[in-house]
Formats: C-alpha cells, sequence, structure tokens
C-alpha cells in the first residue's frame, strides 16, 4: 500500500494532558456489583478465551457509541485475520468506562483497555495501574509517531504506557449550503462572531447549539475562551492550579461567556437536559448556524451528502496578542494493564492499534478523526479529514481537553457541577469563582 507521511501534530509546546466526562469514580464509593459491565471487564481470571498461549486478548473498551463501536469491530477483525489472536472485548457504556474507571482498574481490567493521553493516563500510571510500554516503543513503534505525540503517551518516569490511536480538533462546526444560502462570512474574531450570531438569529436559527446533560461539552468552551483571552500559558497553569480561579483573569472568561456567548448557544434551561448527539442533529437540520464541538459531530451526518456538506473553522479571536494560536485536540488510544494474562497477545493487540493498519481500518468506519501514525495512508482522507490535519499543524499549541488537562478530581467533581452552576446563574461570577478556588486549593495542596 502507497503510504504518505503526515504529521498531524507539528508543535512544539503540547500540553501534557473527553471529549466525556471524567472519573466521577474517584469520588464515589460503592460496589461494582452495580455495574455489570465493568465486573466482567475486570473479571479477566474468568474468561477461558482470555489466557491461550498468544491465542487470545481481551479489550475493555468505551466505545459504545454505535460509529466507534463498528470502526473498532473491524480493526479487531482485520488484526484477528492478520495476526491469528482473537480478542475478547467487553464494551461498557462511554460515560460509565469514565465514571468508574478507577474501580475498574482496582478490580483487574483486561489486558488491553481504551483511555487518553496526557495528564489522565501519568495519573494512573503513577498509580501503578498500568504496563510498561517502552520496549513496544523502542520497538514495533519506533519512529511511527511523532516526538509531541510520544511525549504526550509518556509517564512522570520517562516510559511510555500510552499507544495513540487518533485525534481530533475542537472547532465551530457548520454547514457550507446554509452559510452559501444565507451569504453567511466565516468570523475570524469574536466581534465578527457576535456579529454572525445576530444576523442567524434575525433569520430564526438557534446561532450556536449548545448541551450539556454530560457536563463536559461545557469544558470545551471554557477552554477556548480561557486560551483565546488569556493564552495558552496562563491556561496550562490554571490547570496545573498555579493560577487562581478568583483572578480578574478566570472572571473575565466567565464574564465574556455570559454577556458575548451565552446570549446565542441554546438555554441552560434545556441544553442541560440535551445530549451532545441530540443537539447535533440542529445542526444537521439546519435550524442551528453552529456547533463548538470535537470532531466527533460528524458522527450525526450519516448521509453522505450531509457528510460533505459539514466544514468548521477555529474558534474566533478574543486578543490579538494570542490570536488563534492553540485549539484543544485530544488524543485517544490504548494502554495495557500490569499484569496482562497474556502479555504477549496484548503487545500484539497494541502494536496494531498503533499501526498504519489498524488505524486505516478503523477510520474507513469512522472518519470522524485522523490517523496518529505518520505513516497513514491520508490519500482516502474526506475534506474534513484533510482540513483538521491541516488545522492541528498549523497552530503553536495543541491542549488536550479541560478534564484531560487537569487533576481528575478536580476536573469531576469541581468543574462539572460549577459551570453547570454557571449556567444556570451566570450573573454569580464572583459566588462561583470563590467556589471553585477553595476547592481548588484543598485538592492541588493534598
Amino acid at each position: 500500500m502507497n503510504r504518505r507521511p503526515t504529521n498531524p501534530l507539528l508543535v512544539a509546546n503540547q500540553s501534557l494532558i473527553t471529549r466525556r466526562n471524567m472519573l466521577r469514580g474517584l469520588a464515589v464509593g460503592g460496589s461494582l456489583a452495580a455495574f455489570p459491565g465493568l465486573v466482567a471487564c475486570g473479571d479477566r481470571g474468568d474468561n477461558d478465551d482470555s489466557s491461550g498461549g498468544g491465542n487470545a486478548t481481551s479489550l475493555g473498551s468505551n466505545y459504545s457509541d454505535e460509529v466507534p463501536k463498528k470502526g473498532l469491530a473491524a480493526t479487531l477483525a482485520a488484526f484477528t485475520e492478520a495476526q491469528g489472536i482473537d480478542v475478547d472485548v467487553n464494551t461498557v457504556d462511554h460515560e460509565q468506562f469514565q465514571e468508574q474507571i478507577t474501580k475498574y482498574l482496582q478490580a483487574g481490567p483486561d489486558d488491553v483497555w481504551s483511555w487518553f493521553a496526557g495528564f489522565r493516563m501519568r495519573y494512573f500510571a503513577a498509580k501503578g495501574f498500568a504496563g510498561d510500554l517502552s520496549g513496544l516503543w523502542g520497538d514495533q513503534l519506533d519512529g511511527q509517531f511523532s516526538d509531541a505525540f510520544k511525549q504526550a503517551s509518556t509517564g512522570d518516569d520517562g516510559n511510555q504506557y500510552f499507544v495513540p490511536f487518533y485525534n481530533y480538533p475542537w472547532a465551530v462546526f457548520y454547514r457550507k449550503s446554509l452559510f452559501e444560502e444565507k451569504g453567511y462570512e466565516i468570523p475570524t474574531t469574536l466581534d465578527d462572531f457576535e456579529a454572525l450570531c445576530k444576523e442567524m438569529q434575525t433569520d430564526g436559527l438557534q446561532p450556536l447549539a449548545f448541551a450539556d446533560q454530560e457536563g463536559w461539552p461545557a469544558m470545551g468552551t471554557f477552554d477556548a475562551i480561557n486560551f483565546r483571552q488569556n493564552g495558552y500559558d496562563f491556561h496550562v497553569a490554571l490547570m496545573a492550579g498555579e493560577e487562581s480561579w478568583e483572578s480578574d483573569e478566570v472572571k473575565g472568561v466567565f464574564d465574556t461567556w455570559s454577556t458575548r456567548i451565552m446570549p446565542y448557544q441554546t438555554p441552560a434551561t434545556d441544553a442541560l437536559g440535551l445530549d451532545w448527539l441530540d443537539v447535533a442533529a440542529d445542526l444537521v437540520n439546519k435550524k442551528a448556524g453552529m456547533y463548538y464541538l470535537g470532531m466527533f459531530v460528524g458522527q450525526a451526518f450519516t448521509n453522505e451528502q450531509d457528510r460533505e456538506d459539514l466544514d468548521f473553522f477555529p474558534f474566533p479571536e478574543i486578543s490579538p496578542e494570542y490570536g488563534q494560536d492553540t485549539i484543544d485536540a485530544p488524543i485517544d488510544g490504548f494502554m495495557m494493564a500490569p499484569d496482562p494474562d497474556d502479555e504477549a497477545a496484548a503487545m500484539e493487540l497494541l502494536t496494531w492499534f498503533g499501526s498504519a493498519e489498524g488505524q486505516e481500518a478503523y477510520l474507513e468506519i469512522d472518519p470522524n478523526n485522523v490517523a496518529t501514525n505518520t505513516d497513514a495512508d491520508t490519500s482516502n482522507y474526506n475534506n474534513l479529514q484533510k482540513k483538521a490535519v491541516e488545522l492541528m499543524g498549523s497552530v503553536d499549541h495543541i491542549t488536550q481537553f479541560l478534564d484531560r488537562d487537569t487533576d481528575p478530581t478536580f476536573a469531576s467533581t469541581v468543574m462539572i457541577s460549577s459551570i453547570q452552576d454557571f449556567l444556570k446563574s451566570p450573573d454569580d461570577i464572583d459566588g462561583i469563582c470563590t467556589s471553585i478556588e477553595e476547592q481548588a486549593k484543598s485538592i492541588f495542596s493534598s
């Protein structure tokens, strides 16, 4: 197969840290008996198929949404055909997997499990819940990833514990035909963005689709306003607990959100009860003009003609000092148990996930992401994927996402409820910031 090398992460200053709700299980007690899917995942010893001399391995998967599940099935089928190794897949609802990840790992995970790069990877590696993959990186995966991807897969001890599978940018998504029909121009500044939103309101559209039932989508909006308004360095320091949540900078983020973004997004009274996919339908049906989300929004565009109509632009500039130099572009991938039932088979599976062939098999079904392997064939990429690669290669800084860039307990127990409180009561910025700071001090000082 002819391959065209690509470098979707040509950045020198990548933050070392989902789109999804983060680790409520860290702060929630209770028995795993209430979560049968995770019990099944953790009970590897009872699975006869997962201990067979290099012929089988097990995979704990959060690929529960329809499109990712089909994509994973395709790449696993190709793996079994190529290597003769069966994979026993334990699929758990995406949200449940995140919320109960600590209990799952404590109970004894599958040989391989899906997870995320950066801080969330380093956290569990430091706790001893992950197997060392440095040998894999020094052998089978050597030279197949950019330095930025390798760094994002490296633990605090300098060893690698993660294999990147794909990544995707967060941006403002829209339908080209709607913009052409209405004569809308792509905004590059927040002033232009507001003017466009007002024009869309006049045209009877919801300017900005928004949903936050699970708690994580709003984190993306906070990220974007913060690094656009205060810059990458401040954003990273804030996530690390090195800046105050009571600072003028943070209060300014919430003020910008409440006065210049919130008037145009789906009202909180509706948004807090809606899933991201529910609201994506409004973009598909041209009831909403724009949607700030990850590129996985393309999962809602099941019709090929509609998919070709989907496009995006970076979140607009707020401060000219920082322009549009930073984006969120999370990396998803896989980790290994510290004591897999069959380490050789697990390593083969991880090698496959890291290979160009394995990633291509997945993306053929789920073209809403881009491959991380530099040798992956991009000749069949759709326009959205090509644009994503270009965007991620053009910015100065890439962050992973709020719930991947900070302490997991802080993200799950503080930020989800705090941002949702703000959405319900945007006039109480001082009180919300004071509450966040008090909790942040307790968590980051412990």
